[in-house]
C-alpha cells in the first residue's frame, strides 16, 4: 500500500494589514499570498460552506489577529466580526494552490446573482518619496511628492511608473536594488501606498548600476 503523502506545513506566516495580505511559506517550498478577501468568502466555517450563496461585501476586510490550533490550524479573526473559520494547513495549502481557479468561480457565481464588487482604488493620493545613497546624486534630489495615478496600488507599481518616468534612470529602480520602507517600517513591494504616507527608496548595493548618463 503506498503511503500517504505527507501535507506541507507552514514555516513561515506574515499578516501584511496595511495590505490587507496574509503571506505563507510551507515546508516544500511553496509561497502563497493570500488577500484577506479571499481567506474570508472561502472560509471554511460550516455557515459559510453551507450556504448555497457567495460571501458579499467583503472587498475591505481585514484579518485582526491569527490564534494558532494545536499543530495543525490556524483560527482568523476578521474584522467584520467573522472568527469561526479554522483553516487547517492542508486547507491553506488547496488554497494557495488553487487560487486562481477559485478566484475566477467566485467571480463567476458573483455575476451570477448580479452583484458588482466595489472599486475601492483610492482616488488623488500623494505621496512623498525620500531617496537615499546614490540615488540621491543620480537624481539630483532627496526627496520629491508624487501624484499616484489610479492604476499604482503599491510599492512595485510605483518603481514601474519611476522607471517610465525617466527612461535614462530605469536601472536604478529594479526590484532587487532597492528596499523600500513606508512611514519609517520595512515595507514588501506588494505593499498599498495610501494617501500621505512617507516611502523611502534604499539602496541594497554600495554603487549604482550603469546607466545612460553615468
Amino acid at each position: 500500500m503506498p503511503m500517504a503523502k505527507e501535507i506541507p506545513v507552514p514555516t513561515e506566516i506574515n499578516l501584511h494589514q496595511k495590505s490587507h495580505l496574509l503571506a505563507i511559506r510551507f515546508s516544500d517550498g511553496a509561497s502563497f499570498e493570500y488577500p484577506c478577501e479571499y481567506l474570508r468568502v472561502f472560509s471554511p466555517a460550516a455557515e459559510v460552506k453551507a450556504s448555497s450563496t457567495p460571501v458579499t461585501g467583503k472587498e475591505q476586510v481585514n484579518i485582526e489577529r491569527i490564534e494558532p490550533q494545536g499543530q495543525y490550524a490556524i483560527r482568523l479573526i476578521f474584522d467584520d466580526g467573522h472568527d469561526t473559520g479554522i483553516y487547517s494547513w492542508e486547507t491553506l495549502y488547496a488554497l494557495g494552490s488553487n487560487k486562481g481557479r477559485n478566484w475566477q468561480d467566485y467571480l463567476e457565481r458573483l455575476q451570477r446573482i448580479g452583484y458588482q464588487r466595489r472599486d475601492d482604488t483610492p482616488r488623488n493620493r500623494r505621496i512623498k518619496v525620500f531617496y537615499f545613497s546614490w540615488l540621491v546624486n543620480k537624481l539630483g534630489r532627496q526627496q520629491e511628492e508624487i501624484q499616484l495615478p489610479d492604476s499604482v496600488a503599491d510599492i512595485e507599481g510605483l518603481l514601474k511608473i519611476l522607471r517610465l518616468r525617466r527612461p535614462e534612470h530605469s536601472p536604478l529602480f529594479e526590484k532587487q536594488l532597492i528596499r523600500p520602507t513606508i512611514n519609517k517600517q520595512f515595507a514588501e513591494y506588494f505593499t498599498r501606498l495610501e494617501d500621505g504616507d512617507e516611502v523611502a527608496l534604499v539602496p541594497t548595493q554600495p554603487t549604482p548600476p550603469a546607466t545612460p548618463n553615468a
